[in-house]
């Protein structure tokens, strides 16, 4: 064979692999990716329900200008009810940054120690976890634990309504997934044992603590910690690709992703968070040396990303409610668009 023919072969070999590899291309993203972007933060939200989300809801707070907010799609889809922007949604993950926050103000008054180890503090537990007497409150709040991860658990999302000890079940005599401080590993059982942890300081529930601390201070009267102690048709439904049934119903009760919340509220949330006002003198260094300043939530049937970007000053907040097949990735790209929208116009104004 000629170096000519070899040649010939290859080109066709990869004109073949490069048409196969077109087959398996998840062209919705690539449309979502490549639209041109629209002049308004309306329209792209629009323009996503048409990716095929069921419904969404953003939230925009620039500094200076009254906050904004958009919605489009259903809120509930089998009885057609419009989406409503100041519905209630699962935020899911989100709800961490609550618990770190309660666990800073708590370390301030010294009635935590972020030095303290697991054994410490629930001392039934030495034995149960690995390395229980070397992972501290610090490496619990930070994912530094090695503790394994109950969401991960074969059969775990068949029934989420499990008690925080039924779920904690789910982990024990387990062995770590690595040893304590040394690696970063996202694990929803470090958020479970910190609420635990929590209530046994305070003698009381630590979601009681976040209303009086957090809550009520911020005048966050549409925040609760429970799917339970709202009107289920204020909540927005959830919905899963391949599955018909709305989902809102299946309550997450643990501390590592139970709240239930406006956008508008977590977005008054988030913004305190990242400008202060939160935090009472010496709170923010600890909270700051601990955890971080945004979050993303994920729950069947329920998306949520909140960030501040510091650059325009402004917070955007965005529920969608489907899950499954792509819509986490197109989630992440219709809040990028978002995000470059409120940019553009930013820059706009200044010239």
């Amino acid at each position: 064979m000629t170096k000519k023919q070899r040649k010939r072969i290859l080109r066709i070999v990869f004109i073949i692999a490069g048409v196969t590899s077109l087959m398996f291309v998840p062209w919705v993203l690539v449309k979502a990716w490549i639209l041109p972007l629209p002049d308004t933060i309306k329209e792209q939200v629009n323009e996503a329900i048409g990716h095929g989300f069921d419904g969404m809801i953003v939230y925009v707070n620039q500094s200076g200008k009254q906050p904004e907010l958009y919605a489009a799609g259903w809120h509930n889809r089998e009885n057609k009810i419009p989406a409503d922007p100041k519905a209630l949604f699962k935020i899911a993950s989100i709800s961490k940054l609550y618990i770190a926050v309660a666990t800073a103000k708590l370390v301030k008054d010294k009635r935590l120690s972020l030095d303290k180890t697991l054994a410490d503090y629930l001392p039934e537990l030495e034995g149960r976890i690995a390395n229980a007497n070397k992972i501290t409150l610090r490496l619990m709040v930070q994912h530094r634990s090695g503790i394994p991860n109950f969401t991960d658990t074969p059969g775990y999302w068949e029934d989420i309504s499990r008690g925080n000890r039924e779920t904690l079940d789910l982990v024990l005599d387990k062995p770590a997934d690595f040893e304590p401080d040394k690696k970063y590993s996202y694990s929803n059982t470090n958020y479970l044992l910190i609420g635990e942890i929590l209530d046994k300081t305070l003698g009381y529930s630590h979601h009681q603590y976040i209303k009086s601390e957090i809550l009520i201070p911020l005048k966050l009267n549409n925040t609760y910690s429970l799917l339970s102690e709202v009107d289920l048709d204020d909540v927005m439904s959830g919905y899963y690709k391949g599955y018909d049934a709305d989902i809102k119903y299946n309550d997450f009760i643990n501390p590592a992703g139970s709240m239930v919340a406006t956008a508008e509220d977590t977005g008054i949330f988030l913004r305190a968070l990242n400008d202060g006002s939160l935090f009472n003198e010496g709170e923010q260094e600890i909270y700051s040396s601990i955890y971080v300043y945004e979050h993303t939530g994920l729950l069947p049937g329920y998306s949520s990303i909140a960030r501040y970007h510091k650059d325009i000053d402004t917070v955007v907040i965005q529920f969608v409610n489907t899950g499954g097949g792509y819509t986490w990735n197109l989630s992440e790209i219709v809040y990028n668009r978002i995000v470059k929208i409120v940019r553009s116009k930013k820059a706009h104004n200044k010239m």
